[in-house]
C-alpha cells in the first residue's frame, strides 16, 4: 500500500504575474524549484490564500533569480498579482518511506526572496 503524503511546499509566495494566453501551468523560478526540490513537469497542488481557490497544475521552470511565480493559461483565472499562495507538492510513499521522509518547506518573503528552508513539522 501506499500513501499520498507531503513531499515540498512554498509557502506564501507571492504571485508576480499571470499569463492567460499561455498553455497552462505554474512558473517558478528555479531558485525556488530547487528549494523545494520541484522538477519540471511535476504536479502540484495551488492553494490561493487570498480567496480559497484550490487547483491542481505542473510546473515549468522559471529564470533563476527572478523570483518569478507565475501562473498561466486558466490557472491565470485563479488568482490575481499579489496574491499569496502556497505551493504543495505530494509524493506516493510506502509506510515505511513516509515514517521517515522529512518534507521540506520553503519560507518565502512577500517579493519570493527565500527567508528559510525546514523540515516540516506537524
Amino acid at each position: 500500500m501506499t500513501f499520498e503524503m507531503l513531499y515540498s511546499k512554498i509557502h506564501r509566495a507571492t504571485v508576480s504575474d499571470a499569463n492567460l494566453n499561455y498553455v497552462g501551468s505554474i512558473t517558478i523560478d528555479r531558485d525556488l524549484m530547487d528549494a523545494a526540490k520541484l522538477g519540471v513537469g511535476q504536479k502540484v497542488e495551488i492553494v490561493n490564500i487570498n480567496n480559497g481557490e484550490r487547483f491542481s497544475t505542473y510546473v515549468i521552470e522559471g529564470a533563476r533569480g527572478k523570483k518569478d511565480i507565475c501562473l498561466n493559461g486558466a490557472a491565470a483565472r485563479k488568482a490575481e498579482i499579489g496574491d499569496r499562495i502556497i505551493v504543495i507538492a505530494y509524493a506516493s510513499m510506502s509506510e515505511e518511506e513516509a515514517n521517515v521522509f522529512k518534507p521540506c518547506v520553503v519560507l518565502v518573503d512577500e517579493k519570493n526572496s527565500i527567508e528559510e528552508i525546514r523540515d516540516f513539522v506537524g
